[in-house]
C-alpha cells in the first residue's frame, strides 16, 4: 500500500508521517510511504488522517497495492530499496 500525501502544516504534516510509521510504513520519499497494510489498519490510517488535514487544501492518497503489482514497480534513478519492502523482508518489521 502507498500513502502519499500533500500538506501545508508542518504540524500536522509531522502528525501524517509519525502515523505512517507507527502503521510499520517504510518511507519512501518525505511524503511517500510504502507498506503492507490489512484493510482494517488501512482504514485505520485514512481515519486518523482524515480529523488531522484540513480538506480544504491538504491532502492525502492511501493507495492498495497487491504483490503483483509491486512487482511491477519500476525503479529509475535514486529509488528506495525495493528489498525493505518486499513480503521477505517487511514481515520482519511487524
Amino acid at each position: 500500500m502507498w500513502v502519499i500525501y500533500d500538506i501545508t502544516e508542518n504540524r500536522i504534516r509531522q502528525k501524517v508521517s509519525d502515523c505512517c510509521k507507527s502503521y510499520g510504513l517504510y518511507r519512501v520519499q518525505k511524503s511517500v510511504f510504502l507498506g503492507d497494510l490489512n484493510s482494517n489498519d488501512r482504514d485505520s490510517l485514512a481515519l486518523e488522517c482524515e480529523e488531522w488535514i484540513d480538506t480544504e487544501k491538504d491532502s492525502v492518497y492511501v493507495f492498495p497495492m497487491d504483490e503483483q503489482s509491486f512487482k511491477q514497480v519500476k525503479l529509475i534513478g535514486q529509488a528506495f530499496d525495493k528489498e525493505l519492502v518486499s513480503d521477505e523482508i517487511i514481515t520482519k518489521f511487524f
